[in-house]
């Protein structure tokens, strides 16, 4: 299968091609040039995670990957549970958090580490040379720590990684400045939507890109994606063993870059039994604006207590848009619902008295399938962090104290190795240039 630029459709490339050069001409993302339909949707959801979602993935990737490496990577990368916990007998939350850094962002980073060092190797193999990389991404929060941990000690890959300054909770902070090596961390002074910015300039420097070989850990970056599509299937897979009826099955979805939203839509367009998506935001609402008005109209920025959806302009979007335009999906099957400080902060209060602990990017999604849940329907709602990264907040709100996980506890006393830089890309790229 070839991988295509949704803006410059002429520019087609494999899978190891999309995954090593990440963004495409003018910026544009790629995308399958067909979506593989699963026909025996009730056997793969038989099936344990790693082995199912071999199969999930090889149409994409075999071109590139023999089934044997595609499963040597998932087993490396998925070697974590998602959890589909009960909330009410009509609503469950899937716990995408059990991994090392207790973010969803775990699978994506670590399923593209893994592609990437088996594709520089058959690189370096076949051209008799290393050739250095240098990932460059940004972060509201978790994709630091994923891509820090996953990419952490690589030979070759070099990893520059810029966040908000001050916008981001401390512990957030700590899982990815504090590992050195070959993980260097820009606390740039701005929102994300500024580090991302950094990052669309960066690749468009087409002398920079080719001298420091260039490549995104973003959602941007397909490999990511396709990762996700896979814990959608298991969380059908595990109602389904529960559930005879899947046809009124929701999820609500936490929004920022929309990653996430897309990676189910891709689910949704290979047969998995998904009725619809609500794409939850917070007070960022352009694609809520969006939907309604048809103009798109990204504010500034404002930041809220769930600070890794402090988007206003998703990267993601042209994919989503492109699957409801082209019919790929059907039209209705994406709503947006915007959700404001108070109340999050009202549901993460009535989700405790349930008895279950949530942070702010889950409650928003809870509350938006209130909101949006229609008679009948099944409602999942995606849980993509652990609470303890959002400690101060969720205790504040809750008014208990929250233990640590180990994982946090390990880097909560380590100094932050971060260089401050403004949001100025001619001092990144001579940052970028000199190292």
């Amino acid at each position: 299968m070839k991988f295509y630029n949704l803006k410059e459709n002429d520019e087609q490339v494999s899978f190891a091609g999309a995954v090593k050069q990440g963004l495409g001409k003018n910026q544009g993302l790629f995308f399958p040039t067909s979506m593989p339909v699963l026909d025996n949707i009730e056997e793969l959801l038989a099936l344990p995670m790693v082995e199912r979602s071999v199969k999930v993935l090889l149409p994409f990737v075999e071109e590139d990957l023999s089934e044997a490496e595609l499963t040597e990577i998932i087993t490396d990368a998925f070697n974590f549970p998602a959890q589909l916990q009960p909330i009410n007998p009509e609503r469950a939350i899937l716990e995408l958090f059990h991994g090392p850094t207790l973010a969803f962002k775990d699978f994506g980073a670590r399923f593209m580490a893994k592609c990437l060092q088996a594709f520089c190797a058959k690189d370096a193999k076949a051209s008799g040379e290393d050739k250095k990389l240098t990932i460059l991404t940004a972060t509201s929060g978790d994709t630091g720590a994923a891509v820090a941990h996953a990419f952490h000690g690589i030979d070759n890959i070099r990893v520059v990684i810029m966040y908000p300054k001050g916008k981001i909770s401390l512990l957030q902070e700590k899982m990815f400045t504090t590992l050195g090596d070959n993980i260097e961390t820009l606390a740039i002074d701005g929102d994300f939507d500024d580090c991302q910015a950094l990052v669309k300039q960066s690749f468009d420097d087409k002398e920079l890109a080719n001298t420091i070989g260039l490549n995104s850990a973003n959602s941007i970056n397909i490999s990511r994606l396709l990762a996700q599509v896979c814990y959608y299937f298991e969380a059908v897979a595990q109602l389904s063993r529960v559930k005879s009826d899947l046809s009124s099955l929701v999820f609500s979805i936490p929004s920022g870059n929309f990653g996430n939203l897309t990676a189910g839509l891709f689910a949704k367009a290979m047969g998995l039994p998904i009725k619809r998506f609500i794409a939850a935001t917070n007070a960022n609402d352009t694609v809520p604006r969006y939907l309604e008005t048809g103009e798109w109209t990204p504010h500034e920025t404002v930041a809220t207590i769930s600070n890794a959806m402090d988007v206003s302009n998703p990267n993601n979007w042209p994919r989503v848009e492109h699957m409801l335009k082209t019919g790929i999906v059907p039209q209705d099957c994406v709503s947006s619902v915007s959700i404001d400080e108070e109340q999050t902060q009202s549901t993460m209060i009535g989700l405790n008295k349930l008895g279950y602990v949530s942070e702010p990017h889950a409650a928003v999604a809870y509350k938006a399938l209130q909101y949006s849940a229609q008679e009948g329907e099944f409602g999942v709602f995606l849980g993509t962090a652990h609470p303890a990264k959002f400690k101060e907040v969720v205790e504040s709100i809750l008014g208990s104290p929250l233990g640590l996980p180990k994982e946090l506890a390990d880097c909560a006393g380590e100094v932050i190795l971060s260089t401050d830089m403004p949001a100025d890309f001619t001092e990144l790229r001579a940052y970028l240039l000199k190292q």
